[in-house]
């Protein structure tokens, strides 16, 4: 991708020389200089536009966000970095918005200015503005003969990922994610997909599907020696009867395992209010000796009460927060989750562990077990069994 073009707005000439410096070292070719709104608006529409610009958001001598309002108007700019010394509060709930007055927002840089710092801000506008997704046209869904025969055939197959002990990458258990390998589209994402099963009340023939995929799998692996525990996803309405844990028994006594090879993960938001016989059924996966996960931790609205009352041993850190690694309030909300985790007598699962860096940030926080593409990817059942074979792991 080529450099994008930035527009330094600074009133302060020492500062606005630092800014230009730190950008011409970091590569970017095309910078425009500008100590007012006005000079801003004359020097933009001079050359074009700007694909990003550099402010000041509590400069009183600049109204920054009514220049930043009417910039997108007139469509001078794209995306915004802002260069101020914030209050910690304010701080925080700007790092957490992804636009501001209608621009993309990459972030805010305090004082003292950090070349590194500036450098990951610039490479996040390299991502897809999050509001051109809306202007995309909706996906269309498969029909439902066109999935009732994809699983008639077999063709909805079980991937993992491992997840990993980040002190020393031994594995410690995979998430199974589902692929769709269609015969004419290829292999699909859940997100091409998974909206039309539940549409079609085909959730649970895919979910046994996968289980049976799974333990098939854990059974190759029992015969080489190796133990492994296996996560499922599961939505809260599929335990709402009995039906379904049933079948989970009955799987595990046909394969010959126990119920702690197991382990099921429930999204954060679908707890909120669950009806007796789901929390039965919950209570009934946790006597098989399976283990229960509340994945996205952190991205929902749990109540503390419902952490307390609920059999969850595992929380799964959402891992989307983690863009902000390097930000001491993420770091915090981190720890604070690994203190309430370990007061719960609950294990933590960081996910999206993207980079060695982030890996080290999370050890030193005390974090135990990841899982990410950093440390593997998904992966069919005989690659990772490939890959398990060649890896230095401790299972």
């Amino acid at each position: 991708m080529t450099s994008p073009r930035v527009l330094v707005l600074e009133n302060h000439a020492f500062a606005r020389s630092v800014l230009v410096k730190m950008l011409h070292r970091l590569g970017v070719r095309e910078v425009v200089q500008a100590n007012n709104g006005e000079q801003a608006m004359v020097q933009m529409h001079l050359c074009g536009g700007v694909d990003i610009v550099v402010c000041d958001l509590i400069d009183k001598d600049l109204d920054c966000l009514a220049f930043l309002a009417h910039a997108r108007e007139t469509g001078m700019v794209r995306a915004v970095i802002l260069c101020s010394d914030l209050r910690p509060a304010l701080h925080r709930t700007l790092s957490q918005m992804r636009s501001l007055s209608g621009l993309q927002l990459l972030g805010v840089m305090p004082a003292p200015l950090q070349l590194r710092l500036l450098h990951k801000l610039l490479q996040r506008y390299r991502l897809p503005h999050p509001a051109l997704t809306l202007l995309e046209p909706p996906r269309e869904l498969p029909g439902e003969d066109e999935v009732r025969r994809g699983l008639a055939l077999g063709e909805f197959r079980a991937w993992f990922q491992p997840q990993l002990l980040l002190a020393n990458g031994a594995v410690a258990g995979a998430e199974v994610l589902v692929r769709w390998e269609h015969p004419g589209k290829g292999v699909l994402l859940p997100g091409e997909f998974l909206a039309a099963v539940l549409a079609y009340d085909l959730i649970d023939t895919m979910f046994k599907q996968l289980l049976e995929q799974g333990l098939c799998l854990l059974g190759i692996l029992r015969r080489q020696g190796t133990n492994l525990t296996l996560s499922f996803n599961l939505h809260a309405s599929q335990l709402a009867g009995t039906e379904l844990v049933g079948h989970i028994q009955r799987a595990l006594q046909r394969h010959g395992f126990s119920g702690s090879v197991l382990q099921f993960e429930l999204s954060e938001n679908g707890l909120l209010e669950l009806p007796p016989d789901t929390r039965e059924s919950l209570l009934r996966l946790r006597l098989l000796g399976c283990g229960l996960a509340i994945d996205d931790f952190g991205s929902g609205f749990s109540s503390l009460k419902l952490l307390c009352q609920l059999p969850f041993n595992q929380l799964k850190f959402d891992g989307e927060l983690l863009q902000h690694s390097y930000e001491p309030s993420w770091q915090a909300l981190v720890a604070t989750t690994l203190a309430l985790a370990r007061s719960l007598d609950m294990q933590l699962v960081i996910e999206g562990v993207s980079s060695r860096s982030m890996q080290e940030a999370l050890l030193a926080l005390g974090c135990e077990m990841g899982q990410g593409f950093h440390l593997a990817r998904p992966m069919t059942g005989h690659v990772l069994l490939q890959w398990l074979s060649s890896a230095d792991s401790t299972l």
